[in-house]
């Protein structure tokens, strides 16, 4: 493996999914809250409530990440603990604290913040007055990240406005299997896209000209990525023109209906109504890439593997997806999440062997290497998740953690992986 000596080696994580305290402090209530109490809607009915505990176990969790030895973490801010009402006057003081003691101490440690301003969990009040098709709702996520940018931006060099608008949209008002869980005609889920594009681009001009300092502003995007069977032109032309095509029964899982807009200003096949696109795009610093697995290509066309094919194992992804992005787009990219679920336990030594997720990272990483040998440039690789969470509709039942979470009784027991990763980033 070939990395740059500055590369930026991080975990992630989102709040809802680890801080818990979900009514704590004057937090107000998010559509994740009124998601999760309500039956039927998560996996055995599990909730965020105390999630990891994170928001009391936060200097716990950060020596751990001194441990590891990781130079940056990425996390996400609760916009309902700032503002619980989604726009009120004055934010909330002790919301704003827990994020200052939490920033500070990852600064302590040596550990870069990277802040994500919007991770899901949209405020209940705006949801309740028209969510994302109301102006209301873009104003106050202009509000919002305008005040985290002027309070950290002394500390902080890294933001990032929204976490996969193609999941917001597909899964929360298209599926329903997302907070809100609402399953709106594709015209209307559009709009809601088209909103998280100008409340982005708002969010972008805002923060330029608060900053206290020069900053870099990114978002983070996912979508098809297909990777090439053979290093033949061919191969690789198709599956350049696949990872860019739109599929009619899952048009809204693809990168470019957002990236062509906010980065290009440009529009695709589905997005030709924003009659808007070109004020879409203020200048970016980064692309942020959640990459977990992708579909090889031939010349003519996906491959069809058998049964037994490792569907989720799909390392050449992390090579190709990344050259693709960047032939496109000409951003720095980073890989804001790569990781691997698996059925870890505590075995009997009292430890947690994770062999699969150190064979899947070996594989996946190798290849990032590949694609920084071929010229792309990325700059930072950020594992996810740091601790087992909350995995949203599927509750608890996946583990995609370097740390082990004993929910019962809290205790985090770094896995296998977890010592394996230290290395590597040492090394």
């Amino acid at each position: 493996m070939n990395f740059p000596k500055d590369f930026i080696w991080g975990t992630a994580t989102s709040a809802y999914q680890i801080e818990g305290a979900y009514n704590r402090d004057g937090k107000g209530v998010s559509i994740w809250d009124t998601f999760c109490h309500t039956p039927g809607k998560i996996n055995d009915n599990e909730t965020g409530d105390i999630a990891c505990d994170h928001y009391d176990k936060y200097e716990d969790d950060i020596k751990l990440m001194t441990e590891l030895g990781i130079s940056a973490y990425r996390f996400s801010i609760s916009w309902t603990r700032i503002f619980p009402e989604g726009d009120d006057e004055i934010p909330n003081a002790k919301g704003l604290q827990f994020y200052d003691n939490l920033v500070n101490c990852c600064l302590k440690n040596g550990i870069t913040p990277h802040i994500t301003l919007f991770h899901w969990d949209l405020p209940q009040t705006l949801e309740d007055d028209g969510g994302w098709l109301s102006e209301r709702t873009i104003n106050a996520f202009v509000k919002y990240a305008e005040l985290i940018c002027e309070h950290f931006s002394d500390r902080v060099e890294y933001f990032s406005t929204i976490n996969e608008p193609q999941i917001i949209t597909r899964m929360g008002y298209s599926t329903g299997q997302h907070a809100p869980g609402l399953t709106l005609p594709d015209d209307t889920v559009l709009e809601i896209l088209h909103s998280l594009a100008k409340a982005h681009a708002a969010a972008v001009r805002a923060m330029r000209k608060c900053a206290k300092r020069k900053i870099k502003i990114g978002f983070s995007s996912t979508g098809n990525l297909c990777y090439p069977s053979t290093g033949s032109k061919e191969d690789i032309e198709m599956a350049k023109k696949l990872t860019f095509s739109t599929n009619k029964e899952d048009f809204l899982f693809c990168h470019q209906i957002f990236c062509d807009a906010v980065i290009l200003g440009k529009t695709c096949e589905y997005n030709r109504s924003w009659d808007d696109v070109e004020a879409l795009n203020p200048p970016l610093d980064f692309l942020g890439l959640n990459i977990y697995n992708g579909h090889e290509v031939s010349s003519d066309g996906i491959v069809k593997h058998g049964i037994g094919f490792a569907r989720t194992v799909t390392p050449e992804v992390l090579c190709w997806g990344p050259v693709f992005m960047y032939e496109r787009y000409k951003l720095p990219i980073i890989i804001t999440e790569n990781g691997f679920s698996c059925n870890d336990h505590i075995f009997l030594d009292g430890k947690v062997h994770d062999a699969d997720r150190i064979d899947y990272l070996t594989r996946y990483i190798n290849e990032l290497s590949k694609a920084i040998d071929a010229g792309t440039d990325v700059i930072g690789y950020f594992h996810w998740s740091f601790t087992d969470n909350f995995e949203w509709h599927s509750g608890y039942n996946e583990r995609f953690g370097l740390v082990y979470i004993d929910y019962a009784t809290g205790r985090r027991i770094p896995k296998d992986s977890f010592r394996w990763y230290s290395q590597l980033i040492r090394r």
